[in-house]
């Protein structure tokens, strides 16, 4: 399976309680913080949410 990397670019304030909480799940807390993650369905769902907050890059 692909592999992604999540990066915050946006601050979290402002943002409703469940982007901060989808940031959350994704691993993500501070801004310029990067995680990889699997990209599954469910992992491109919960960035397609808070597509405005983060950046991704595929990796091989």
């Amino acid at each position: 399976m692909a592999k992604i990397l999540v990066k915050q670019v946006k601050s979290r304030i402002n943002c409703p309680e469940t982007q901060k909480r989808t940031l959350d799940s994704l691993g993500l807390r501070k801004i310029g913080q990067v995680v990889e993650h699997d990209a599954s369905p469910a992992v491109l769902g919960m960035v397609n949410k808070v597509k405005h907050l983060v950046s991704v890059e595929e990796t091989k």
